[in-house]
């Protein structure tokens, strides 16, 4: 096992979204982990390092009486030369009051809001005294905890490579995608689906894709359009946005939005970005 981290902390203070972060870094990630089970989790770990190479475990004051535990589990963890770090998440009690307030959740320990977050102080205090990192939440933004857990967690270049972006091509008469969080019309261009001898044929075609690089306003909109897109990526990811849907369309989704999305993909392999193409609707047609 590569890296272990044992994420724990207050109610409200992004233990949860700090698990999702992790996931997006390609850990395996398991909430609310009984103390008793740990020490059979790691086992299973070992056993399947190639699936359980990095993961995080949160625990916390919902694991209860079992939390007196800990100490021992991590004897546990030290006898079998497991690597661990220890991640505290914490807030000032006046930001988890009012999170709490504007989610209108209650505290998992029962009790009200104030009273929950000074009894949960003492029965994870033991866990806060040995952390290895704490981390307040208070004033921080989804994409500024991305980026202290990945300085925490020694993932380097936490940016274009943990940014997924899928490139879609699709037609208009199929029907929009549903996921795309950019969706841009090509149907502007001329349709080399009144050219007979490129009606079937695909973007992916030489004689499809000289056809339509050689109009004018092509040229200009795809310079236009991949600058655009290049200059919002870096805004995605400063959000902690980990997904990123780019969607293409014309009429059929078999010639000009295939092009596209192929030109595209291609551009932003180039600029280091981690892409997958999907072509949903170019079986259509035939």
């Amino acid at each position: 096992m590569a890296k272990l981290y044992i994420i724990s902390g207050m109610s409200g203070a992004g233990k949860s979204q700090a698990l999702k972060i992790f996931e997006d870094f390609g850990f395996v990630c398991v909430d609310n982990m009984p103390v008793k089970m740990f020490p059979g989790f790691i086992d299973i770990c070992l056993k399947n390092q190639g699936k359980y190479k990095n993961v995080a475990v949160s625990i916390d004051s919902r694991a209860g009486k079992s939390l007196t535990y800990f100490n021992d589990l991590l004897v546990i963890l030290k006898t079998k030369k497991i690597n661990y770090k220890i991640i505290f998440f914490n807030a000032s009690d006046l930001i988890l009051l009012r999170r709490y307030s504007e989610t209108r959740r209650r505290h998992p320990l029962g009790k009200s809001v104030p009273e929950g977050i000074k009894l949960e102080r003492k029965i994870i205090g033991d866990i806060f005294a040995v952390a290895d990192e704490v981390i307040d939440t208070s004033v921080l933004t989804i994409g500024e905890l991305k980026k202290v857990i990945s300085v925490v967690a020694g993932i380097q270049q936490a940016g274009k490579q943990y940014l997924n972006i899928s490139v879609l091509s699709f037609g208009y008469k199929y029907g929009m995608p549903n996921d795309a969080d950019i969706i841009y019309d090509v149907r502007f261009i001329t349709n080399p689906n009144y050219v007979y001898e490129l009606k079937f044929k695909t973007g992916r075609n030489i004689a499809v894709k000289k056809y339509i690089e050689k109009q004018k306003e092509f040229k200009v909109f795809f310079s236009i359009f991949s600058k655009l897109i290049e200059i919002s990526l870096p805004g995605y990811i400063k959000e902690g946005k980990s997904y990123v849907t780019i969607a293409v369309g014309c009429t059929g989704g078999r010639h000009r939005s295939v092009f596209t999305a192929e030109k595209l993909a291609k551009f932003l392999k180039n600029k280091k970005y981690k892409v997958k193409l999907n072509h949903r609707d170019i079986l259509h047609g035939r």
